[in-house]
């Protein structure tokens, strides 16, 4: 988190700077997020931390797909790894918290064995009070949700396998 200050362009930081990185700080702790950053009136803020996906995630973790949404997949880190370079992968392309449905206790955009076209909502990500609809970039039938209802996400994670 630390990192050598550049004598030449070091910023000074003030108190409120210093209680903007705790409050960033704690918040990482809250969403279980690994980084945040933001830029305002010049100054650019960036916490991260370092956690391995095998000490984020249990040993034994299992998605328990809710309703109708197929049988439970267990993923494991090294699984991980190897959905994200699956030619079907549909990677988070931003920080937030997914969403299955448009609202809570609405009929869910897609199912395991649902067909898509380009285009059409997987899910939708939640990210600074904005909700982002995740398009389809392919045309196919979902065969994996690898994130839960209310999860939050990173960038790049994988999210939907469409095959």
């Amino acid at each position: 988190m630390a990192s050598q200050p550049d004598d030449t362009k070091a910023a000074k930081f003030n108190s409120d700077d210093s209680a903007l990185i705790r409050e960033l700080a704690l918040l990482l702790d809250e969403t279980s997020l690994t980084e945040i950053e933001i830029e305002r009136a010049g100054l650019r803020v960036r916490v991260a931390r370092n956690i391995s996906i095998a000490a984020s995630m249990p040993a034994n973790f299992q998605q328990m797909p809710s309703g109708s949404h197929g049988s439970a997949v267990s993923v494991t880190p090294a699984a991980i790894a190897d959905l994200a370079k699956h030619p079907g992968v549909v990677p988070s392309p931003m920080v937030g918290t997914a969403y299955w449905a448009s609202e809570p206790g609405a009929k869910p955009f897609i199912e395991v064995g649902s067909k898509v076209a380009i285009g059409q909502t997987l899910l939708i990500i939640e990210a600074m009070k904005t909700m982002n609809q995740i398009p389809s970039t392919r045309a196919g039938t979902v065969t994996q949700i690898l994130v839960e209802d209310g999860q939050p996400v990173e960038f790049g994670e994988p999210l939907v396998i469409i095959e």
